[in-house]
């Protein structure tokens, strides 16, 4: 039996459902709110333009502490909890496409992938992890009560150093999704087409 390729139906494949692009876009948004937030508290010139620093300051706590309810909301969903397994488990594969990154080896073939490569999956866990540990030091700088001096300084070091990094780090992906107009449709529309899933992710079967 002969398929026809110029079947919409054919050339489309579905990456992501209505509960993946809504758990996505309201992360991005806690976490752009976040980020422009704590721009504002820490860069000087920045700090000028506000005239009103408790409500910044405000907005940035209430903001953290909403970054994890989106993914726990869609828990109830089962198509993002299959997506969570994806995004959790590393297989031979994964480590192939890490070493081709580290030697810059950007032929399609040294990067097999499935339906997340691991470029993607090592910034799930990261982000997710960083999150959580701004979390908790978010708490404590906020909540004086919960802990001693020492413990309140030491947890100021870490969230100032870490939103430092976690903007360079996701600069780095708003990077990468601008340079890839077919995975931003996929998050946009929940489809992509049959070509860029077979040359991006060969492994992935949707």
């Amino acid at each position: 039996m002969t398929l026809r390729v110029d079947a919409p139906s054919q050339t489309r494949v579905r990456r992501f459902g209505r509960s993946q692009k809504w758990v996505h876009r309201a992360t991005a948004a806690l976490m752009g709110v976040c980020v422009v937030t704590a721009a504002f508290l820490y860069i000087p010139q920045f700090a000028e333009l506000v005239g009103r620093r408790e409500l910044v300051v405000r907005v940035h706590e209430w903001a953290g502490l909403a970054l994890p309810l989106p993914v726990l909301l869609g828990l109830a969903s089962r198509a993002l909890r299959a997506d969570l397994g994806f995004l959790n488990r590393f297989g031979p594969h994964d480590r192939v496409w890490l070493r081709a990154a580290l030697r810059r080896d950007k032929r399609r073939a040294s990067r097999p992938a499935g339906k997340f490569n691991a470029g993607q999956k090592v910034y799930a866990a990261w982000i997710a992890g960083a999150s959580l540990v701004m979390l908790g030091t978010g708490l404590l700088m906020w909540f004086t009560h919960l802990a001693p001096i020492q413990w309140r300084t030491g947890a100021t070091f870490v969230h100032d150093w870490l939103a430092l990094t976690i903007g360079v780090v996701l600069a780095g992906h708003i990077g990468m999704a601008l340079g890839d107009p077919e995975a931003r449709r996929g998050l946009r529309t929940g489809s992509v087409s049959r070509e860029w899933a077979e040359r991006e992710h060969p492994l992935w079967r949707p």
